[in-house]
């Protein structure tokens, strides 16, 4: 059963976190849900995310970010090799590591302007980006980096084979959540509180599946945490317990334009990131910290729970909810889900009770893709992100020690390459 590595920092951008599982093929040809061994989390270096905040903003020229993109890989880098000491295994005792990277800017579909280029008749590929609205984003931390630093073959960049194929490119849990749940009798519905929160309706028949992106998760919780306290985060969600919904500005949010998007939809910082908490914060300014952060907790939830009602709940029965993620954490948070779908008859399971670490389950979904895409087996769900077409999603960087026909290195120290 080969070990399988995999790696995630998210919309939360709050570390790196990398495991360590194992996989096998099922007799139907899929892989099996993933069996967690391990896992760890590395901080970014301050300079290097203080870099990666200003990309962000777009406050880095192109050069500053090819660095940024080189020394992100490394860090990946350090994060497998750390896991690989601390598990005692060496790089040929991993089958393959799998991670997405950083994402610095994922622009969605414009699904009306893609709807006019296909009218239009047009044959210019170019125009799908410049004119037709076709989805792009871009990610960084270097695969080549990762694949020569651990000696690991390493697969990354998921998302542009989907975006190219019409497909919002996120969220892409359900792959996983086809693979973890596809046994379990009937339809699964997930959830997923990362620094944007999605939803997956997850089904052994992969034609009634569906992955959305419900608003945010903790990214604007985080980001006014910092501000108001220079803490990282709501440890516990003790200071949103603490807090008073401010109504009127939570009914203000629910009009967020991102709304009124159907799913296949993603979000992203441009919809509910710093610009926007920096929005609330002006506009609140004499609104306590307690306050402020029970509301946006509060906003969340509601968000999540809307989702449900106005999707999922139409078009399937479920019994429960399996949530995982950062978010999973905040008790606040939970407690309002809790609350919310106890309402609607529905059990907040947390992925743990089905072998699946909330905290690490996205590292694990980039695992388990970069297992699939190394077989070559389709790995993205049409149905769920709106691509035209099963495909193989991923690059993949061959690790050194692989390489045929090589010859022998005597020494590049001395400024010759040496190589024959």
């Amino acid at each position: 059963m080969p070990y399988i590595l995999g790696l995630n920092s998210g919309s939360s951008f709050d570390g790196v976190d990398a495991v360590l599982c194992t996989i096998e093929l099922s007799p139907d040809g899929h892989p099996a849900r993933p069996k967690f061994v391990d896992g760890l989390t590395v901080d970014w270096p301050l300079e290097l995310r203080t870099q990666i905040m200003l990309a962000f903003d777009n406050s880095l020229t192109l050069f500053e970010m090819c660095r940024v993109n080189y020394a992100a890989g490394a860090l990946f880098a350090e994060a497998v090799n750390s896991l690989l000491l601390k598990a005692d295994l060496k790089p040929e005792d991993i089958d393959v590591i799998g991670y997405d990277g950083q994402t610095v800017y994922q622009e969605p579909p414009d699904r009306p302007k893609n709807n006019e280029y296909k009218k239009s008749g047009s044959k210019s590929l170019v125009e799908k980006w410049t004119k037709g609205g076709w989805p792009c984003g871009f990610f960084i931390a270097e695969s080549g980096v990762v694949a020569a630093l651990t000696n690991i073959t390493t697969v990354t960049q998921f998302r542009p084979v989907d975006h190219a194929l019409g497909g919002s490119g996120a969220p892409l849990m359900q792959y996983l959540d086809f693979v973890s749940f596809r046994g379990d009798g009937g339809p699964t519905v997930t959830l997923n509180i990362g620094g944007i929160a999605n939803l997956q309706l997850a089904d052994a028949d992969r034609s009634k599946m569906m992955a959305f992106d419900t608003g945010p998760g903790n990214v604007m919780i985080d980001h006014i945490v910092k501000a108001r306290t220079g803490k990282t985060y709501d440890k516990d969600g003790e200071l949103a317990a603490k807090g008073t919904v401010i109504e009127p500005l939570l009914k203000h949010m629910l009009t967020h334009q991102f709304f009124a998007r159907k799913p296949p939809r993603s979000a992203w910082r441009l919809d509910f990131g710093a610009g926007y908490a920096d929005q609330i914060l002006e506009q609140y300014k004499a609104a306590s910290t307690e306050d402020l952060l029970a509301t946006l907790t509060m906003f969340t939830a509601t968000s999540i729970e809307s989702s449900l009602v106005d999707f999922i709940l139409p078009r399937t029965t479920i019994t429960k909810v399996v949530a995982s993620g950062g978010g999973v954490r905040n008790t606040t948070l939970m407690n309002n889900l809790r609350e919310k779908l106890g309402k609607l008859g529905l059990d907040l399971k947390v992925s743990d009770e089905f072998g699946l670490p909330a905290v690490y389950k996205e590292a694990i979904k980039f695992a388990t893709m970069a297992f699939a895409a190394k077989r070559g087996l389709a790995n993205n769900i049409p149905a769920a992100g709106g691509a035209e077409s099963y495909a193989v999603l991923g690059k993949l960087s061959m690790a050194p020690r692989l390489a045929k026909n090589g010859g022998e290195v005597k020494s590049v120290a001395n400024g010759t390459n040496g190589v024959h």
